[in-house]
């Protein structure tokens, strides 16, 4: 639970990789498939030990931890060629474009901080287009002494803003990054970029799930304006498949049929979205189109072991429909995933959930994606 919020600030410094740039899935696709040629088989649970890392303390630790029968510095050459190749490929997180774009566009002072060279940043941000110019300062790892997690990046930072360290807002992905933030006594929001890592982030004096859920008017700053109703419109997604056999809860212990699809083969499009609830129209092709809300997650109230996809449609069948063709676009974004103290709290959001779903895919801005022609294909596709 985080601290109470003690101050307002005047500016803000965002780290890069892991807070507004999907970097994780890159890197471990790289490391993955470079692995191979050693023989050895990346563990995704050694992830945390080069997350904010500067690449040669990363490149360090990815040697030690594998064994790799050559130096640091010659593991950093070949795998600085092949994630240069790859950056382009780099998605923006959920939600960093909208906060860069609202923070630029009511002219609060921003600065971008990351361990990385500076070279190497201002090359990542400059294939999403209008970042470069909205930061009043970039700073990279290599124009500093001393790395995150000490505090001098961010100290350098606020004095290049000319902002007291105590007025700026830190928003980092990594536990260096937050240490940094709060050495430089600055106000830290943390975002982890590895799941089920919340815990971990004590120090950060609020812990969110993702930039979508940031709260910009917590800190004095001016708040987003474009939730509709309880709900936030998202670039539109599709995913689809046959329904399968979940876990069992939906119906028989939460009371909520849930349309449970594989995973297989959509873990890239998990990756790149939040866990949390959101909602969009259902298509099943031999029944027609339905709303629906869905739970894209961990489940924390169940502790599942993998990311799951489950929708909830919401229309009283009278069957089931395993095996068939289900084919879903997401447009909007109701909140994050949380935890519950009881299976009656978490039932009675769900249903919350479905209630806000229903009454807002009435509303224009969703309701016309009833029309998608993917909801009545009869084959899946990832668009």
């Amino acid at each position: 639970m985080a601290r109470p919020l003690r101050k307002l600030v005047s500016g803000v410094i965002l780290d890069l990789d892991g807070t507004l740039l999907n970097t994780d899935g890159v890197v471990t696709d790289v490391l993955r498939g470079y692995l191979i040629k050693y023989g050895k088989q990346w563990d995704g649970s050694k992830a945390q030990r080069i997350v904010g890392k500067t690449p040669l303390e990363a490149a360090a630790a990815v040697v030690e931890d594998y064994g790799l029968p050559l130096s640091t510095d010659e593991f950093l050459s070949e795998i600085n060629q092949v994630f240069t190749q790859q950056w382009s490929n780099i998605k923006p997180q959920p939600g960093a474009t909208r906060l860069i774009n609202h923070l630029r566009g009511h002219g609060v002072p921003m600065a971008l901080a990351s361990n990385s060279p500076r070279g190497n940043v201002e090359t990542k941000i400059s294939y999403h287009q209008g970042w470069k110019e909205s930061f009043s300062v970039i700073i990279g790892g290599d124009e500093v002494t001393s790395a995150k997690p000490a505090p001098e990046i961010f100290l350098e930072a606020a004095k290049r803003l000319h902002i007291d360290p105590s007025s700026c807002l830190v928003i980092e992905d990594s536990l260096p990054g937050v240490t940094a933030g709060k050495a430089a006594g600055m106000e830290v929001v943390a975002v982890p970029s590895l799941p089920k890592q919340s815990h971990l982030y004590s120090s950060a004096d609020e812990v969110i799930n993702s930039l979508l859920d940031l709260q910009p008017e917590k800190w004095g700053l001016p708040p987003f304006e474009d939730w509709i109703d309880g709900t936030l419109p998202i670039e539109p997604w599709h995913i689809g498949g046959p329904v399968i056999k979940g876990y069992g809860r939906g119906s028989k212990v939460l009371g909520i049929p849930t349309a449970n699809l594989s995973t297989e083969g959509y873990s890239d499009i998990l990756s790149e979205h939040p866990s949390g609830v959101y909602f969009g129209w259902a298509g099943l092709p031999t029944r027609g189109i339905f709303k629906m809300v869905m739970s894209i997650g961990w489940n924390p109230y169940f502790d599942n072991a993998e990311k799951t996809i489950e929708p909830w449609l919401l229309y009283d069948f009278k069957d089931d429909f395993y095996g068939e063709e289900l084919h879903l676009i997401i447009i909007g974004y109701i909140r994050p995933e949380a935890n519950f103290p009881s299976l009656e709290s978490l039932v009675a959001r769900i249903h919350e959930d479905g209630k806000i779903a229903e009454k807002a895919l009435d509303l224009p801005i969703y309701a016309k994606y009833k029309n998608d022609p993917y909801l009545k294909s009869s084959s899946t596709m990832d668009v």
